[in-house]
Parts: C-alpha cells; sequence; structure tokens
C-alpha cells in the first residue's frame, strides 16, 4: 500500500497551485516564473480556473481582469520582455471565441522569443454533453477543437484530457517556458470538465521548483574560428538584436566594443544595446536604418550578428550587405539563427559568447581610419536627428516634431513602447536610446494593438517607471480596451496618441508600390466612391477620457511640450492628444523593403512602381 502523501484538488486548483510556486534562477537571482493570471471567464473556465483563482486567493496567484483576450496576451508579452523572459503571466479564457482571440497574441509571443502561458478552456473530455455552447463539429476529426488553430503558434501545445496527465504536461509547459532556446507561448488546453474533476495529487508534484535558465559557453572550435575572422577583417560591424536584451548582455557588449572598437548597428529588438550617446553606436540599421549604419553595412566585410534574426527589415531584404567578399559571424542562443545567412557560428548565451570574444580579442583594435569614419558618419546623422526634432511652438507639429518633444521630456530609465505604423519608421531612425529597456518596439509580428496592453504589463513589471505607449490613431481604433484596465488597477500609464486620420504608414508604402493610397485615409467616401473626402469626425480624445483617462490635448507643439511633461508627472493614466502636421519630416529611407508591384498595371503609378521594383530586385542576393 503506497505511503506517498497526496493532495486532493480540482485539476485547475493542482495547476494553479503548481504555478504558484515555479521559479526561474539566472546569475543567482530568483524570479517568480507565473507572477499572475490573466482572465476572462466564460462557461468553459469558470467553475475551472476561475473557482481555483477565488480559492488559491491573491497572495498566491495574482489576477488581473482583462477586457479582451487579445489583450491579456499582449500585457503578459510586454510584462515578460521587461523582465528579460525571466518571469512572465497565465491567460486563461473560456472556449469559442475567447479561446480563438488568443492566437494573434500567441502568434506575436512565439515570434518574438518570449514567453507567456496560455490556459484555454476546451470542450468537455467525456463528450457528455456533444456538441455543447461554441463547439465547432468536425465530420471526421472529433477530437479537433478551435483550440487546435493555437497549435502552430505554440512552443508547446497539449490537452489535458486526464487529470494525472496534467503533471508531466504542465512540467514540460514550464520546460519550455524557462528554456531561451525553446521558449515562447505555451498552450495547454482544458476540458471544463476536466477542470473541475478531483484527484488525488503527489504532494511532490507541488513542491517548489526552481529551473536554472542557463548561459551556455561558446564551443572552443567555433570561438577560434571567430576570432580569427575578426580579427582579419577590416571593417567590421557588429548587428545587435533583441537576444542581448534578454541576455543582459549590454554591458559585456560595450566592453567588447570598447577594447577593439567595432562599431554597432540596431535591430528594432536590439537598439538600447549601447547607448544612443556612445561613440560606437549607429543607430538602427536595415530599411528604417540610419545612413551611418546603412552605408558601413554595404561596405562592412564581416558582420557579427549577435541575438538576431535577421528579418528583411534587417537585411532590406538581402541587397544591404553588398561588399563582394563579406561573411558573417552569428552569435545565438538558438542554432537556428545562428546558422542564417552561411555564418560561421556561435551558439552560446550573448553575454558569455560576448564576454569571451572580448577576453579572445585582446589587444585587436580596427583601423583608426575606419572608427573616423563612422565617428562623422555618426556626426552627420545626429545632425539629421536635430533637424527632424525641432519646430516653432507655435505650429501644428509633425510626427519627428512630436519624438523630439518627447525626447526632451523622458528621462534615461522610461521605457517607450510601440509596434506598427509609421512611428517604428520614424523611432528606428531617430529615437535616441539612453537605457537597455526604454526603446521597446514589438516589430516582430508589428501588431496593432499591442501597444496598450503591453504597456500595463510593462508598469506591472516596472511600478516605479514611466510607460508610454504611442500609437497612431488606426492602432488606436484597433484595441483601446485595456484603457479601462489601467484604470481599474491604477495603473499611470502615459498615451501618447497622434491622430493622422488614416493608415499613414500603409499609405506611404501604397503610394510608394503604385497603390495611389487605395484605401488607407479615414475619409468620408467622395462622389467617386473613394475613401478622399472630408476627414470623419472622430474625436478619439473624447473616447479615451470616457474609458478613464486623464486627457490633455495639445493643438501646437509648445502645447505638447507642456502637456507631455504633465502627463510624466501624474500618478493616473493620461492621454496626451495631439493632431500631426501630415507633411513628411521623417528623413527618407537608406536602404529597400521588398514588397512586389504589380507586374502588369494599366495605371501609370502602378507601371513607374514596377519599373523602380524591377531596378531595386537587381541587387539582391544569396550569401552562401
Amino acid at each position: 500500500m503506497s505511503t506517498t502523501p497526496t493532495r486532493r484538488l480540482t485539476v485547475a486548483q493542482a495547476l494553479v497551485t503548481f504555478l504558484s510556486v515555479q521559479y526561474t534562477e539566472r546569475d543567482g537571482v530568483r524570479h517568480r516564473l507565473i507572477s499572475g493570471t490573466w482572465g476572462i471567464f466564460g462557461h468553459g473556465n469558470v467553475a475551472g480556473l476561475g473557482q481555483a483563482l477565488l480559492e488559491a486567493g491573491e497572495d498566491t496567484m495574482p489576477f488581473h481582469q482583462g477586457r479582451n483576450e487579445q489583450a491579456m496576451v499582449h500585457a503578459a508579452v510586454g510584462y515578460a520582455r521587461q523582465l528579460n523572459r525571466l518571469s512572465t503571466q497565465a491567460v486563461t479564457t473560456s472556449i469559442g471565441p475567447g479561446a480563438t482571440n488568443l492566437v494573434t497574441g500567441a502568434a506575436l509571443a512565439t515570434i518574438n522569443r518570449l514567453p507567456v502561458l496560455l490556459l484555454p478552456g476546451d470542450y468537455f473530455a467525456t463528450r457528455t454533453a456533444d456538441p455543447l455552447l461554441q463547439q465547432l463539429e468536425h465530420p471526421v476529426e472529433a477530437d479537433l477543437s478551435v483550440n487546435d488553430t493555437l497549435r502552430p503558434v505554440s512552443r508547446y501545445f497539449d490537452r489535458v484530457t486526464r487529470p494525472e496527465a496534467l503533471i508531466p504536461s504542465a512540467l514540460n509547459a514550464v520546460r519550455v517556458l524557462t528554456d531561451p532556446v525553446e521558449t515562447g507561448a505555451v498552450t495547454l488546453c482544458l476540458p471544463q470538465d476536466v477542470q473541475a474533476e478531483a484527484y488525488d495529487w503527489p504532494e511532490e508534484f507541488f513542491a517548489e521548483r526552481v529551473w536554472h535558465v542557463r548561459r551556455p559557453a561558446p564551443d572552443p572550435y567555433e570561438l577560434s574560428a571567430a576570432v580569427e575572422a575578426v580579427r582579419a577583417a577590416e571593417r567590421p560591424l557588429i548587428v545587435a538584436g533583441g537576444g542581448i536584451h534578454h541576455s543582459q548582455a549590454e554591458e559585456a557588449l560595450k566592453a567588447l566594443v570598447d577594447a577593439t572598437g567595432i562599431p554597432v548597428a540596431s535591430t528594432q529588438a536590439g537598439k538600447g544595446s549601447l547607448r544612443y550617446d556612445h561613440p560606437a553606436d549607429l543607430g538602427g540599421i536595415g530599411h528604417t536604418g540610419t545612413a551611418v549604419s546603412d552605408d558601413l553595412a554595404r561596405t562592412a566585410d564581416l558582420i557579427i550578428g549577435v541575438g538576431t534574426r535577421y528579418t528583411d527589415f534587417t537585411t532590406a531584404s538581402n541587397t544591404l550587405f553588398q561588399n563582394p567578399a563579406v561573411r558573417f559571424v552569428n552569435l545565438n542562443i538558438t542554432a537556428f539563427d545562428a546558422h542564417k545567412l552561411a555564418a560561421r557560428t556561435l551558439v552560446c548565451d550573448a553575454r558569455t559568447g560576448l564576454t569571451a570574444l572580448t577576453e579572445a580579442l585582446a589587444g585587436h583594435r580596427v583601423g583608426q581610419a575606419y572608427e573616423d569614419e563612422y565617428r562623422a558618419g555618426r556626426e552627420r546623422w545626429d545632425a539629421v536627428v536635430e533637424a527632424a526634432y525641432q519646430g516653432d511652438d507655435d505650429a501644428v507639429p509633425t510626427q519627428t516634431q512630436v519624438l523630439g518633444a518627447l525626447d526632451a521630456v523622458v528621462g534615461d530609465d522610461d521605457v517607450i513602447i510601440n509596434a506598427a505604423g509609421s512611428l517604428p519608421g520614424d523611432l528606428h531612425k531617430l529615437w535616441r536610446a539612453r537605457s537597455p529597456r526604454q526603446y521597446h518596439l514589438e516589430y516582430g509580428f508589428s501588431c496593432m494593438g499591442y501597444e496598450i496592453p503591453a504597456s500595463i504589463g510593462v508598469q506591472q513589471a516596472a511600478p516605479d517607471t514611466p510607460v508610454w505607449s504611442l500609437v497612431g490613431d488606426g492602432t488606436y481604433l484597433m484595441m483601446p480596451t485595456e484603457i479601462v484596465t489601467a484604470v481599474q488597477e491604477g495603473l499611470p500609464v502615459n498615451l501618447l496618441l497622434i491622430q493622422n486620420h488614416g493608415y499613414a504608414s500603409i499609405g506611404g508604402l501604397s503610394e510608394a508600390v503604385g497603390g495611389e493610397r487605395f484605401g488607407t485615409p479615414y475619409r468620408f467616401r467622395a462622389a467617386d466612391g473613394t475613401f478622399t473626402g472630408d476627414p470623419l469626425p472622430v474625436d478619439l480624445a473624447a473616447n479615451a477620457a470616457s474609458l478613464g483617462m486623464d486627457v490633455l490635448r495639445a493643438k501646437t507643439l509648445g502645447e505638447l511640450r507642456t502637456a507631455l511633461a504633465t502627463a510624466r508627472a501624474s500618478d493616473r493614466p493620461t492621454c496626451v492628444y495631439v493632431e500631426t502636421d501630415p507633411a513628411p519630416t521623417s528623413p527618407p529611407a537608406e536602404a529597400w523593403w521588398d514588397v512586389p508591384v504589380a507586374e502588369t498595371a494599366t495605371r501609370e503609378s502602378a507601371v513607374q512602381a514596377r519599373e523602380d521594383y524591377d531596378r531595386q530586385v537587381a541587387d539582391r542576393r544569396r550569401h552562401l
């Protein structure tokens, strides 16, 4: 007869208890893995996880009430990113649309390699009620549910159809969440009858577990080959990706750069890896990069990618690295990314690898002429930024002047959050990142609607830090709902709401590819049926106020400066609303981006765009 101590709990109660005692540890610092659970309840989870969270209490598992399931995932992802992937949150939903609303957030998390735990309800495992409310019936796959839409966007997926199956499933879920190579969205589907079913759980399941987050060192052979490549290069360039931030490797990068003089250009996720005023920081790279970064990238003979996935924006759709002799060394904890562009690989933790490189390169430094060249390029670009930021206090501000006004207000530790529209390009080129976590751009999925809920997650993770959510009118209309959550929780997030009457970013792209801004303005229909009439009389500031925010309206650049300072000093959720001058003031793109153009067309705009496309695509190359 077994004497193993057990505890009788429902499956939902057991899962909440298990999650409450899971921890990560890195560099001797411990973090609670699941710091809280977001939820919207329906018949698929109210009597299971809802009851379990109520019974557990706030001390065991804090609960956060959401308004949109996708937004709850964004909040958890923002939280996880702010805490370097060492802590995250869970999200529970009912079955049906509540569950399918998770898919976009899960895709964003997995693409950006950020951990989040998804706990959607599911149909009866016993099939006693079949079909039930919101059930998708499939004629030949009876075990399929709408939750299966989460399979391709999850790093781990399981449907727990028996109580005892929760034990290996929960352990595997945490294994993936805490693994820097594997992490992303993790989904445990919980049939609603199983959630409420009781079981005698071994007490060992509820023992406190600390999951060590590894810092694997580089292989000696790979390190030697990388050092040889760096020493042989005359024009090396580091491309800093988000992996540097996840690893907290910023100081290790600075030590390498200070010792060798190798300049650094940053992806959207990697910006801030060096402080903006470091003499070797060149700013963004690629389609939305700076002139100095892209000029050096075209002539570099060695690209050292650190923690980057090399998206098409970074590589300018494989047209950027034009030196015939260019080679790549990729330092990445994920072998899949390290092998891109036929690179020599350093498969290791970013901090560990950069430290090893610095030690192995002792005494090596790039030539003085190269340093002088990129420092002069930096100075020229600084002048471009300064010009874009300046404006008359009495004038309606342009979008770049809005960023200049914000730049003058923020402190070193403020966090600015953005994800989509025309802002990412302006920010990547112009923003002066002062600290590693200041620049929070979600550009792996570029998901409209991420910014406001993510600001809530960041504010939860860094409660004493001013947080700014930067959105245009198009993004705001996608998902303003979590403003209510910020008000409810007393989180003093700042919303900088820019009104430019439409999808400005895609409007500009449409014009460039011969689409003539079709379907992008937010305007009334004109007589010819196109959306070219007067602007819509939508008062987004009034909408934000109706959801509980304090709202400051600014009509001029001077008023904007005052409003931003007021918002930063406030202890309430505050919206600064400004309508911008649509005249383009952002520096033009310094590198191409491949958006295929119609090969045959009758409209002259598309014909001309195709001719330009054919010229640009000729510069694409495969790196073998």
